[in-house]
């Protein structure tokens, strides 16, 4: 995507905040124009008050103080004017940025799983922060220079051409030279400005890879090599970054030296017709104090380039998020599900990812309030099933019905409300208990979250420790053990009273012993539910209504506990393994 295509994108985006950004652009106008009055002001104060004295003609010394009162005037409207459009555009900027950063967060969460997929936690983080920061840099502080400066070069080329046509065009001599090396070096800049926002992003990525995962880290001794993958990507950006300080390196101070150039060019061409009598020494004091604006702002546009490319190189980045489409849409014309009963029907469904088939003719109906318990080896398919009923993806082929309506015409979130998810390792975020079982429902009140709590079995331990349900816990839960994660996350699903539960793999993590306690809570929160579990433990599933045994993405078998054993199938080699597994463990 071209730098200009980005920031017109960017300014696009700005569109509901016009009024503001207008007013800014009449702030620096005005401002600009209060600037450029001071050395207008010096040439009659040389040539028609201290030279004329100078040369002993009678002049009043009122004549000072009215051109002195006259710079003062200026200098101060041009400081009022240059502070409104600072704070005006400055608060323009924050806010542009903000909408920026709110709105890629929200189309985040509006794509599917398959996207995070192929993503790294930090990089995304470092799209949503480093690159909308320096969006927000550009946009408050450096687009504020550029208008300035734009408006102070036009301004002062239109003064000079109005004093000294002749001279004013052998002074901008120059600038056709820094334009071109300006335009050479833009590529460069907006090139290595990427690659040093992906080694950022690199860095950012192993600080959410390891941070969450000190424990692992720890367990296993593997500080010294984390502390050498952060100091690889470290060292990385260290020398993408010394690429782009290269090419600038050489291009600042190279306008620097056109920049001298200019002046040279007018002391020499000014000098030649002040003794050709055809220029006043007042005339090119104002001359060489205009030049001076309009070349010092022609050196701060050219630092702008890199403001400009890694703005755009940033915007980029933030451009990929927003178009990207989710390959889980909302339907074109919704049906909101309502009070749904909980009865699901998998018709011929089959699923790819990418180009392998995961899951293929899947026949099934679900009654309502069925227990439904998928069984198979590991791959069989079991977890993605699952995950099409969520609709965290889309079938590949046929339909999923709820209720005799295909899931793929119900709004997503209206959808999910219903839905009740107790995973492997539940996720519990940074906050007390009481808030992560409510996390649901946030308007829950205190009386609800507790017989949540019981129903999941949670409540005595909650309430020894030190705070009760207002103890914080960890990132993800790490103070709490697995068991004590697993019921806050069941007291979680329990609280919203889905009429469809998903398990799965829910007592995969802990031992006999709370497996034991973990499935009295269980038992409370299937009950009068739809509900599909996933669990490696086949005793888990021992009050299943049915088992589906899965495999190769196939459904093998369906039935009771006792009839598929009968049948000396898939599922009565796994029932067999287990069995032996367990008396191996019991010797």
């Amino acid at each position: 995507m071209p730098t200009a295509s980005s920031l017109i994108r960017l300014l696009h985006f700005a569109r509901p905040r016009a009024g503001v950004i207008a007013l800014g652009f009449v702030l620096s106008l005005a401002s600009t124009a209060a600037s450029l009055v001071p050395p207008y002001l010096t040439i009659p104060l040389v040539d028609d008050v201290l030279h004329p004295r100078e040369n002993g003609q009678p002049v009043s010394f009122s004549l000072v103080w009215l051109y002195l009162g006259g710079l003062a005037g200026a200098a101060v409207l041009a400081w009022l004017l240059g502070w409104a459009k600072t704070y005006v555009i400055a608060w323009v900027g924050e806010r542009i940025s903000a909408d920026l950063r709110t709105q890629t967060y929200r189309h985040l969460h509006g794509l599917s799983l398959e996207f995070f997929g192929g993503k790294r936690t930090g990089d995304l983080m470092s799209r949503i922060s480093s690159d909308s920061d320096r969006i927000c840099t550009f946009l408050s502080i450096s687009l504020l220079d550029f208008i300035t400066d734009i408006l102070m070069m036009f301004g002062t080329a239109a003064v000079l051409l109005a004093i000294n046509p002749r001279l004013a065009v052998a002074t901008l001599a120059p600038f056709p030279i820094i334009f071109w090396l300006t335009y050479r070096v833009r590529d460069k800049l907006r090139g290595g400005f990427q690659v040093t926002s992906r080694a950022w992003a690199e860095i950012t990525s192993v600080l959410a890879d390891t941070i969450p995962g000190i424990r692992v880290v720890k367990a296993f001794a593997q500080g010294k090599r984390e502390v050498e993958r952060f100091k690889a990507a470290n060292e990385r950006n260290v020398r993408v970054n010394n690429k782009v300080n290269a090419t600038w390196a050489f291009f600042g101070p190279m306008v620097g030296l056109m920049t001298q150039a200019g002046l040279l060019i007018i002391w020499a061409y000014g000098a030649w017709l002040i003794f050709q009598g055809q220029l006043t020494t007042g005339v090119l004091l104002g001359f060489q104090a205009y030049i001076i604006r309009f070349y010092t702002r022609l050196e701060s546009l050219s630092r702008m380039v890199q403001a400009t490319q890694r703005a755009a190189a940033s915007a980029q980045r933030i451009w990929e998020i927003l178009d990207r489409v989710s390959t889980v849409p909302e339907p074109a014309r919704p049906v909101e599900p309502g009070e749904i009963r909980g009865e699901i029907a998998f018709q011929n469904v089959g699923f790819r990812y990418g180009n392998r088939r995961v899951l293929q003719g899947i026949d099934l109906a679900i009654r309502p309030g069925e227990m439904i318990g998928l069984v198979g080896p590991s791959g069989a398919g079991k977890s993605t099933l699952v995950n099409l009923a969520c609709r965290f993806y889309d079938v590949s082929e046929g339909a999923i019905l709820v209720d005799g309506v295909d899931l793929r015409r119900f709004p997503v979130e209206s959808y999910r409300r219903h839905i009740g998810l107790v995973l492997q390792e539940p996720f519990l975020f940074f906050g007390t208990i009481a808030e992560n079982i409510a996390y649901g429902r946030p308007d829950a009140d205190r009386g609800e979250i507790i017989a949540a709590a019981r129903a999941a079995k949670a409540h005595e331990f909650i309430l020894k420790l030190a705070d009760g349900y207002d103890t914080l816990v960890g990132e993800r839960g790490q103070s709490l053990s697995g068991g004590e994660r697993q019921r806050i996350s069941m007291a979680r699903a329990l609280l919203i009273d889905p009429k469809i539960l998903i398990l799965d793999e829910a007592t995969s993590s802990v031992d006999t012993e709370t497996e034991r306690e973990i499935q009295e809570a269980l038992d409370n929160l299937v009950r009068g539910r739809t509900t599909i579990a996933v669990a490696h433990r086949l005793s888990t599933l021992r009050k299943a209504d049915r088992l589906v045994v899965l495999e190769n993405g196939r459904i093998v078998e369906v039935g009771p506990h006792q009839e598929l054993l009968e049948r000396e199938g898939t599922y009565f080699r796994l029932h067999k393994a287990q069995a032996e597994m367990a008396r191996e463990l019991a010797v």
